[in-house]
């Protein structure tokens, strides 16, 4: 079986652009529900955004998803007045499991244009594209990191049939298995039973295992039950509690997979473990735990909470290889993307 990386750097990210050139730079985010763009321009640090529909190839299919990505980045490039020649370096970060395939598509109309999976831009959100560990847990989970001497290594990202454990999709589905188990008596009583049935506005349980099938109920529906979660889990109800734990297990184990397969501990150097998405606005309760995971792998690592736009990261990524941008960090860019 092949053991290489599952995702790799582009070799174009280590490069820097000739000089004279390098002023303006483009990071895109696609998703499985939006897509924004950004242009930066590196002597001013301002920032011209545009907003767009859904590029990820998984729910719309590639050609959808290109047609997105050209349409919405070509916005942002007229509102900062420029033309297509103008931009340096442009990196387009998009969700999906297969974004070579997108790559291809794009390169064919864009060239230069260079696309990676999101996980790689988080990873510049959380470390400022440096070694150390990017860590998503929103709708879906994912991990990406590189180690000092560039490896890089990817774990989790499979989707949520076959993966996104400690997702916010992994945390609700499995608080509506606990409603259910609650339901036929094979477990305990919980409070998730009660609050699944107001959340999601059904007369029963048992009314809601059948819509899951039924309707069915979209990955984020099921995903936003876990702000439910996190409300029981503040209140300390137990079944809550435990229910973060194991998410911070789950997802801890895929962030110890990348420690080791990147060297990252070896060095005794202190990296960042980045914590990006809305999962882990449920706080100590999901972040603690999953410290202390990563803690038993690597006791040099600095598990931190990143707050700044998934589009940071693509811009960071195309900062980085423009002279102007060499320097540039996600909390400086954090405030310009505010603005």
């Amino acid at each position: 079986m092949d053991r290489s990386p599952l995702v790799k750097l582009p070799p174009a990210l280590s490069t820097h652009a000739s000089p004279g050139e390098g002023r303006y730079v483009l990071g895109v985010d696609g998703g499985a529900t939006k897509t924004l763009a950004a242009v930066l321009d590196l002597e001013l640090l301002e920032v011209h955004v545009a907003h767009g529909g859904p590029s990820n190839e998984d729910s719309v299919g590639v050609r959808a998803a290109v047609d997105a990505l050209l349409a919405v980045a070509d916005a942002a490039i007229a509102r900062a007045g420029l033309e297509p020649a103008q931009i340096a370096r442009s990196v387009l970060a998009v969700a999906g499991t297969d974004t070579d395939n997108l790559d291809r598509h794009v390169r064919a109309v864009r060239g230069d244009w260079i696309v990676v999976n999101d996980v790689v831009a988080a990873w510049a959100s959380a470390t400022d594209a440096r070694p150390g560990v990017g860590v998503i847990s929103g709708t879906g989970s994912n991990v990406f990191g590189v180690g000092r001497d560039g490896r890089a290594w990817r774990a989790g990202g499979w989707g949520h049939l076959l993966g996104d454990e400690g997702s916010g999709y992994w945390i609700g589905n499995e608080a509506i298995k606990l409603a259910l188990r609650d339901r036929d008596g094979t477990g305990p009583p919980t409070a998730f039973s009660d609050e699944a049935v107001s959340f999601f506005a059904v007369p029963s349980v048992e009314a809601l295992g059948a819509q899951v099938y039924s309707r069915p109920l979209t990955k984020a529906d099921i995903a936003a039950f876990a702000r439910v979660a996190a409300m029981l889990a503040a209140r300390g109800e137990r079944d809550a509690c435990e229910l973060y734990a194991r998410a911070a297990h789950e997802l801890g184990r895929q962030v110890a997979a990348v420690i080791r397969e990147t060297g990252l501990a070896v060095s005794g150097e202190s990296f960042p473990v980045g914590l990006i998405g809305s999962a882990f606005h449920a706080g100590e309760v999901f972040v603690g735990p999953l410290r202390e995971c990563v803690g038993r792998e690597a006791a040099n690592a600095a598990v931190i909470a990143v707050d700044t736009p998934p589009v940071a990261g693509s811009l960071m990524l195309a900062a980085h290889g423009c002279a102007l941008g060499a320097q540039l960090t996600a909390s400086a860019l954090a405030p310009i993307l505010e603005r």
